[in-house]
């Protein structure tokens, strides 16, 4: 099992009221700059939600939503005091590749 963050709100929120792109090519260029992996996804409507343990946070959101999902939950904590208006959380994914649970439904 792979524990996996995420810091989620609506896709309007998300994508048009705060820099998330611009954010989050810093962030890029920071880690190639120091030659680290890329721990993070920007995913649109994650599959995730549809969990039965995510029915609060599913609840809490306007659709669409978007969430930025990695397995460092330092960074989570970073956006969630960047962005303030977004919900934090964490699951379980039997997979080891950060992509597979992403998929969007």
């Amino acid at each position: 099992m792979v524990t996996y963050y995420f810091a989620i709100a609506s896709q309007d929120f998300l994508l048009h009221e705060e820099p998330v792109e611009e954010v989050l090519r810093e962030r890029i260029n920071h880690y190639k700059s120091i030659k680290k992996f890329i721990d993070f996804q920007l995913v649109l409507n994650p599959a995730f939600l549809e969990a039965p343990e995510m029915s609060k946070v599913k609840k809490q959101l306007n659709k669409p939503s978007a969430a930025i999902v990695s397995n460092n939950p330092k960074f989570i904590d970073w956006l969630k005091l960047r962005f303030g208006f977004v919900l934090t959380g964490q699951f379980e994914s039997p997979s080891k590749h950060i992509a597979d649970p992403f998929a969007v439904t």
